[in-house]
């Protein structure tokens, strides 16, 4: 078998250039220089012989036989990981490494956990946050969560939970200054987030009021920032369901209007391809679906789908 297999530090840094797209980034991930990384590929093409990049101006980027042996490459590493996992943690509590993004994680992950934490006791979760695509996180992963559907090449996923999203503000808000009708958002504060800067235009557009201007608006770099502003009375967010349904029942903000919703892209799963052979793994991917199971289309009575 020896015989058929390349080396396999080559390897190992082909799996981190491949990944990240950069010589220069997996020199850095694995603390070797920029040329000790150029020569391990040449001569694991060489080996192959197959050319694995295409090269031109300094810039690298995977040509299909690249793609092709990453995806197998990573599906390698990762029985390896897992058989080691298994072997060195025979007795030990299991941990699961999850990458969410960080609304979802405060608003919709965290309060759902403990059930998943009763029905496996024996799984020590670690809870990650980022909104970076999944290639370019520092930190591995058992499950991400991110929005969906994607192109996340050497992974598998499956959409859970669906996402629309409609005015909220604070009752106390409201007392001041009342919303009846989409055009009375003109004397409000409307709450902005920078990952979702079209999204009261979209909403605007559907609620037939495309020209309408606020009083005033407030920008946050965040989503949860905006809705923690709507929470503290600042202004009007567009919020996430049913994220914010916990919120919504317990009276920390109230959705002044009927509709119109906005269907918005909902969330995926997302993990190694030979991950589901982990009986964890797999049973936290079907907990989240049955978690979001009695949510689907929810929230697409009055709305049109956007993205």
């Amino acid at each position: 078998m020896s015989q058929t297999l390349p080396p396999l530090n080559a390897l190992r840094i082909f799996e981190a250039a491949a990944r990240l797209e950069s010589f220069s980034a997996a020199a850095n991930e694995l603390f070797v220089t920029h040329g000790a990384v150029s020569k391990q590929i040449k001569q694991l093409e060489e080996w192959l012989s197959v050319q694995l990049f295409e090269r031109s101006g300094g810039r690298v980027k995977l040509n299909d036989a690249g793609w092709r042996y990453l995806v197998q490459v990573q599906d390698g590493f990762d029985i390896i990981a897992n058989a080691t996992q298994q072997l060195m943690q025979p007795n030990r509590q299991r941990r699961l490494v999850i990458n969410s993004t960080p609304t979802l994680a405060m608003y919709w992950l965290l309060p759902h956990l403990a059930q998943f934490q009763r029905e496996h006791p024996d799984v020590e979760l670690r809870l990650m946050t980022s909104d970076r695509d999944i290639s370019r996180l520092d930190t591995p992963f058992d499950i991400a969560i991110r929005r969906g559907p994607g192109d996340w090449p050497g992974y598998v996923s499956k959409p859970f939970l669906d996402e629309w999203e409609l005015p909220l503000c604070s009752p106390k808000l409201l007392e001041r200054l009342p919303i009846t009708t989409p055009a009375d958002l003109a004397k409000h504060t409307l709450l902005y987030a920078d990952t979702r800067p079209t999204a009261w235009q979209r909403w605007f557009t559907l609620a037939g009021v495309p020209d309408l201007k606020p009083a005033a608006t407030q920008q946050f770099d965040h989503f949860y920032l905006a809705l923690q502003a709507a929470m503290d009375g600042l202004g009007v967010t567009l919020g996430p369901m049913p994220m914010m349904q916990t919120e919504l029942e317990n009276g920390s903000l109230i959705a002044p209007l009927p509709g119109p919703t906005v269907p918005v892209r909902g969330y995926c799963w997302i993990a190694p391809r030979t991950a589901l052979n982990d009986p964890t793994i797999a049973a936290f991917c079907q907990w989240l679906e049955r978690s979001a199971e009695g949510l689907k289309g929810l929230g697409t009575g009055s709305s049109v789908e956007v993205r």
